[in-house]
């Protein structure tokens, strides 16, 4: 083959890939999301949110009853988000202090665990009403947490957990 015809095979293919490029562009252009003229929600649908049976119990029944009747090996289970950084031998403190008998303690007592700025401040103890409501979400106990845990939202797994903890620690 002389020159010419591998030019003209050349020219072929990059016209055909300019033309199926110009057809993405113009197919992205009109059926891409983000280039919506309005962004903003035209009205906003309110849905009431489905209360199971089990956090309808959970809301009717106090948090102590919760705990008196605690599973402990759920208990145990759920500790397992807790044992990276808290140890449950008296004087073991790993990145958190150590919850040795930690019900009933004064809160921020532990001399050889250095607390964050926020942590020093409080007064009291820890009851297992206040452990119930610093489980629920740390961050908002105590504003300036150090403590990177998100919570836990399920008031049996709470419940489940203070009662490990104040079992395990006797």
């Amino acid at each position: 083959m002389d020159t010419m015809t591998w030019t003209k095979i050349i020219g072929a293919g990059c016209g055909s890939l300019l033309i199926l490029l110009l057809i993405q562009w113009t197919a992205e252009e009109i059926y891409h999301h983000s280039h919506y003229k309005y962004k903003e929600v035209a009205y906003l649908l309110e849905i009431e949110e489905e209360v199971t049976e089990v956090e309808k119990k959970e809301e009717e029944t106090p948090f102590v009853e919760l705990v008196a009747s605690a599973d402990l090996s759920k208990g145990k289970k759920v500790f397992g988000k807790c044992k990276a950084c808290h140890k449950l031998g008296d004087g073991e403190n790993g990145t958190g202090p150590h919850l040795h008998k930690i019900i009933g303690r004064e809160m921020a007592v532990i001399s050889d665990f250095k607390y964050s700025s926020s942590f020093k401040g409080l007064e009291g103890k820890w009851t297992i009403d206040e452990l119930n409501l610093f489980l629920t979400k740390p961050s908002n106990y105590i504003k300036g947490t150090a403590m990177n845990f998100a919570g836990l939202g399920k008031a049996t797994d709470r419940a489940n957990l203070i009662a490990y903890l104040e079992d395990s620690t006797k």
